[in-house]
Parts: structure tokens; C-alpha cells; sequence
């Protein structure tokens, strides 16, 4: 009974306050704090602008990521274990394990940011607002964006459901088919063209689309349209499991002429470069210098700044993921992320000998371990943008950090064993500090002997895993609109036009022309493609549409051994490059098995939908080869 009367006591009152509450109307018509109604947002051109601005978040750090892109192809190796790499280097990608996709290629993300869009485009083309030069710049923001992630969709799983209105509650079917691939296409094009138009003439600021961007964009798409992999007939030809495939629509194109998409992606490219002009140091008529040629290439790798703007004030960075100080994220940190662990650096993303190899010597041959001098030497006299890219064993790189600068004064990359005098005369050996049996944080040395160079701040502020830097990263470049022009011209016969331009992105890096034709001119290209763009997230893509990635993604991982020998009468007590007192020996090696066991399956042309998606959509039908 004292329980009772007990909770009797205690509902009354609480009884009595909810009524006179339930009488207050203004108090239950008050507004969420945390949310704005949709009808304030897009009659308020500042809040519909903040709308259209978040959406870019859907870039993500751009590429760099801690796990970053290129660690799936030949470009590097992931050092640490357990973040789904080899689900994918090793072709266990399945429905339930997809392996590391991030999320700006991530179906669900991406799609969540295609609803933001099209949330976007519905309230802007009937603007709220009076401003219509604010509304018409934001809805070419969003058709853009929207193109954007469609794009990201279609080169990584191929033709997907396009989905163009906002789906509301109470619908009575939220399930869609995939669209062909060709269907994909047109759409992005359509969306880049009316991005186009509508940002003619306008800026949204840094970081933000414009009408250039809009076209770079559009030129990417229609260059990987009329590439081996989605022409159906040849994309057959070379792969068993899109040829059995029964649905191909949904991979490529499976009628209409192919000369004629090369044209298309010939046109769009060449818009960009006739619109932007020479770009940076592309007026030279001869090689530069090959310092000049690293300092070029580290200029446009850093971002650009004044010194990368041509003619007519066109930057080679026509749409970037910028950092700033007021925000800590992760995009700060790759110097971080991939640094030598001698600079107290976690060597995430570490070059590999398959990339190094494809860096040509400075008179425009072929690196060969074959040819003795270049063995003897395999860092002297190679395309100067090697240097710009990679940190090699005797690279000079920045001051060590205070505990380390005894070990090393000389502030050097040190990736091999070397001899050295002990304290008691007699010869011992010196792991090298940016090793895995370095005495400095040996579980984040690099297994491959090499470390990133490239998207790195030179500042010596900018040393360990405390410090921040602010290199933008690359979403779309005047460089790779330049080089999607080389290719549509080559892929057409255009070879005097392709070597034109070609030679251009060549003599400002301090190479010499390329003079081939034919399927020599072809594969110059793809290796010209492949060094001035490493790292920035084409070649996962490029080896696939060109249907290479059996024999380059599916390589086994090679690797640097690096032994300095001392000379007879050489007294070094502590260690420096230095070829008057060492023999260097360098022999490259494959990376010993069970660390990354890389291989392929062509069904890795097309990363599978997860099993969860495909339960929540009955109507999408699965990639070949994961059925």
C-alpha cells in the first residue's frame, strides 16, 4: 500500500504539468534547434549556398585517404595488415566482402549524396529567391556534383540505377533496374553540360566546380566510353567472364561505332585545352632543363600556387580538395601517412619496383636491371620527374627529427644496410633507419625500399605524425584533359596531333619527344600517362579500361635490396651516401609470399554490389563473376 500511495504522489503533479503544458500552444510549435525546414533553406540564398556546399563533402579527403587508391594497383604496396587491401590485389572480392572501398566510391555514400543532389536541383530550378545568378551558379554546382558521383559509380561498378527525382515516404516501390552503361553516359554528359552552361563565366570559389570542370569531366567519361573494356565486342575478346556475361548492356556498349566515341572524347578533351590554353610550362619548344623538369613537376604535384597558372590565369588544378587550418583533417596528414619511419612516419603507402622500373633514363630509353651501368646506378639520369615522386635509398630529404639527428646528420633516405666502423675498429652493420630493422619504429618501415615523394610539403616544419600540411589533391586537372586527348587522338589515327601535345607535358618535365607511331606510340603513351599522373588515382582505372591489369595489377610486388660495402681503407663510423667510400649493390627481388600474394580475375574488371544492396533492391543484377 506505501508503494501505492507512494507512485499516486509522484503521477499527480507530473499529471498536472503535462496539462499545463499540452495548453501552451507556442511551446509545441517550437522548431527543432538543430534542424532548418526545408521552406527556410531554399528561400534563404545563404542557406540554400550551405545545402549545395556540403554536398562536396561527398569528395571525401580526395585521395588521401590513409589506405589510398594506388596500394590496389602497381603503384605501391599497403605496409600495414588488415585493412581489406589484398581482398581486392589478391581477387577475393566477393558480395559479402567487397574489400577497402572508400567511400568515394562506396554505393550507399554516393548515392546519399545523389539524393542531396537532386534535392538540390528540384528547389533551384524554380528558384525561391530572387538572386537568380546565386540559384543558377548552385544548380550548376549540383548537376556537377551530381554527374560527379554518377561517374564514380559507373567506373566502378559499370551501369547502375539513375535515379534523377527525390524519393518521398509512403512510395509504393523504392526498388529500380540498372540502366545500360551507355544510358549512364549520356546522363553524366547531359549533367556536364548543363553544369556547363549554367557556370559559364562564374566562380563558386576554391574548391568548388566550375565550367571548366564541368568539361574535364565530361572528357573523362567519354574517354573511358570508347575504351577496350566497354566495347563489349572487345572487351569479349579479351575476358571469358564479361563474354558470358548475360546481361552486357550493363558493362559497355554493345552496338553503334567506336570511331565515333573517340571522336566524342577527342572534341570534349580538346574543348579543355582550347579553353585553358597552354597551361603550365607547356609552350616550350625544347626540353627543359632536368632540374627545371623536377622543380615543374613539383610545382603542379604541391598544388601550383601562383606559379602554376598559365597565360590567361587557368590553374592545372581545375577542380581540388583543399585543406585549411581551421578544420584538422584528415587530408593533413599524408606526409604522415607515408613518410619514412626514421621521421617517426607510419609508411603506409610505399612505392613499388614495378613503378619505379617504368621511370625512363633522362635521354627517353627504357630503364633496364639488364643493361649494367643502369644497374650499377638505378637512380642516376632518370626522368626527372622521378625525383619529384620517390624517395629512394640516398635521396636527401628533410632534418631529422631532434632524437634521430645523431643517427643521421645528413639527413638522407635510408632503405639498405651499409657497413660501417664500430666503436671497437672492427666491421659491423647499419640497418638503415628507414628500414624494418631500423632502431626507430621498425613495424612502420617500408618492405619495398621506397617511400612517396610527391604531395609531400618540403617545409622541414613539416616532419612527423604532429604536424599538418595543406597540399590540395587533384579531383581534376588541366594535365589529365591534355593526356585524354593524346589517347582519343592515337585511339584515331591522329598520331603527328597526339605526339604534338604529348611532347609538351614531355619537354616541361625535361624529356625528350617521343617520335614512335603505332602500338609503340600507343605504349610510350600509356607509360607517359602512367608516370605523370602516379598516385592520383587513375591507374586503378587506366589498367582496367585498357584491359592491361592481368599483366600490371596482377604482377607480383617487387621490391628494392640495398648493401653499401665499405672501400678498402674507408673509416665510417656513421653512415652516408657516399659513393667514394661505399660499393653499392641493388638487386631487385619479389616481395616474399604470404605478406600480399597478389594475382587477378577477370572479374575484377567490375567491383561486385554488396549482397545487402542487392537484398534491399531485388531488381539490380550482380557483375559477372560474382554470381
Amino acid at each position: 500500500m506505501k508503494t501505492k500511495k507512494t507512485l499516486y504522489n509522484y503521477l499527480i503533479p507530473c499529471l498536472f504539468a503535462v496539462s499545463l503544458v499540452s495548453c501552451n500552444d507556442d511551446f509545441v510549435n517550437t522548431q527543432p534547434l538543430e534542424e532548418v525546414p526545408k521552406e527556410v533553406t531554399w528561400s534563404d540564398p545563404a542557406l540554400a549556398e550551405a545545402f549545395v556546399f556540403e554536398i562536396y563533402n561527398g569528395l571525401g579527403q580526395g585521395g588521401f585517404d590513409e589506405e589510398m587508391q594506388s596500394s590496389l594497383t602497381d603503384e605501391s604496396m599497403f605496409t600495414h595488415p588488415g585493412r581489406g587491401i589484398n581482398t581486392i590485389t589478391e581477387s577475393r572480392s566477393n558480395s559479402a566482402d567487397q574489400g577497402m572501398i572508400k567511400d568515394a566510391y562506396g554505393y550507399g555514400p554516393l548515392y546519399g549524396r545523389i539524393r542531396a543532389c537532386n534535392i538540390a536541383i528540384e528547389n533551384l530550378i524554380e528558384p525561391k529567391f530572387s538572386d537568380n545568378s546565386r540559384a543558377n551558379n548552385l544548380l550548376g554546382q549540383a548537376y556537377f556534383l551530381r554527374a560527379y558521383f554518377y561517374q564514380q559509380l559507373l567506373r566502378f561498378y559499370g551501369g547502375v540505377p539513375l535515379i534523377d527525382r527525390v524519393y518521398e515516404l509512403g512510395e509504393d516501390d523504392y526498388t529500380a533496374t540498372r540502366n545500360s552503361y551507355e544510358e549512364g553516359v549520356n546522363f553524366i554528359v547531359t549533367d556536364c553540360d548543363r553544369a556547363a552552361e549554367l557556370l559559364a563565366g562564374t566562380s563558386g570559389g576554391q574548391g568548388r566546380a566550375t565550367q571548366v570542370a564541368a568539361l574535364a569531366l565530361k572528357a573523362r567519361v567519354l574517354l573511358y566510353a570508347a575504351s577496350d573494356l566497354h566495347d563489349i565486342s572487345t572487351a569479349s575478346s579479351k575476358a571469358t567472364t564479361i563474354a558470358g556475361y548475360d546481361e552486357p548492356q550493363f558493362l559497355g556498349y554493345t552496338s553503334g561505332s567506336r570511331a565515333e566515341r573517340w571522336q566524342k572524347a577527342k572534341d570534349a578533351a580538346f574543348e579543355v585545352v582550347q579553353m585553358t590554353n597552354l597551361g603550365y610550362q607547356m609552350d616550350l619548344s625544347e626540353p627543359a632543363t632536368a632540374e627545371e623538369g623536377t622543380e615543374n613537376y613539383m610545382v603542379l604535384s604541391l598544388g601550383g600556387g601562383s606559379k602554376a597558372v598559365s597565360a590567361d590565369g587557368a590553374q592545372e588544378i581545375l577542380l581540388g580538395r583543399y585543406f585549411i587550418d581551421l578544420k584538422d583533417e584528415a587530408g593533413n596528414y599524408i606526409g604522415r601517412n607515408n613518410g619514412p619511419n626514421g621521421y617517426h612516419n607510419w609508411a603506409g603507402n610505399t612505392p613499388i619496383q614495378n613503378l619505379v622500373d617504368d621511370y625512363e633514363m633522362i635521354d627517353g630509353t627504357r630503364f633496364s636491371w639488364e643493361n649494367g651501368v643502369h644497374r650499377a646506378n638505378p637512380y642516376q639520369n632518370r626522368d626527372p620527374r622521378f625525383y619529384a615522386t620517390i624517395l629512394y635509398d640516398g635521396a636527401d630529404w628533410k632534418p631529422r627529427t631532434a632524437d634521430v639527428a645523431g643517427r643521421d646528420p645528413f639527413n638522407q633516405i635510408q632503405t639498405g644496410r651499409y657497413q660501417i666502423i664500430n666503436a671497437a675498429g672492427g666491421v659491423a652493420t647499419h640497418q638503415g633507419l628507414d628500414t624494418r630493422n631500423s632502431p626507430i619504429e621498425d613495424w612502420n618501415g617500408s618492405y619495398t625500399g621506397y617511400y612517396f615523394r610527391k604531395f609531400t610539403d618540403p617545409d622541414p616544419a613539416v616532419v612527423d605524425q604532429n604536424t599538418r600540411q595543406y597540399i590540395p589533391w587533384p579531383v581534376l586537372k588541366y594535365t589529365e584533359a591534355v593526356l585524354n586527348y593524346v589517347e582519343a587522338c592515337i585511339e584515331l589515327g591522329e598520331e603527328a596531333e597526339a605526339k604534338n601535345w604529348l611532347n609538351k607535358i614531355r619537354f616541361r618535365a625535361g624529356m625528350p619527344a617521343i617520335t614512335e607511331s603505332g602500338e609503340q606510340l600507343r605504349t610510350r603513351y600509356r607509360n607517359e600517362r602512367r608516370v605523370e599522373l602516379a598516385f592520383e588515382e587513375h591507374r586503378f582505372f587506366d589498367t582496367r579500361r585498357w584491359m592491361i591489369a592481368p599483366q600490371t595489377t596482377g604482377s607480383k610486388i617487387r621490391l628494392i635490396n640495398v648493401v653499401g660495402t665499405l672501400k678498402p681503407g674507408a673509416q665510417v663510423r656513421t653512415y652516408q651516401y657516399n659513393t667514394d667510400n661505399y660499393n653499392y649493390t641493388y638487386t631487385p627481388v619479389e616481395l616474399e609470399p604470404g605478406i600480399e600474394n597478389r594475382q587477378w580475375n577477370d572479374k575484377m574488371y567490375f567491383m561486385p554490389f554488396h549482397r545487402d544492396e542487392i537484398n534491399r533492391n531485388t531488381k539490380l543484377d550482380q557483375n559477372p563473376g560474382y554470381e
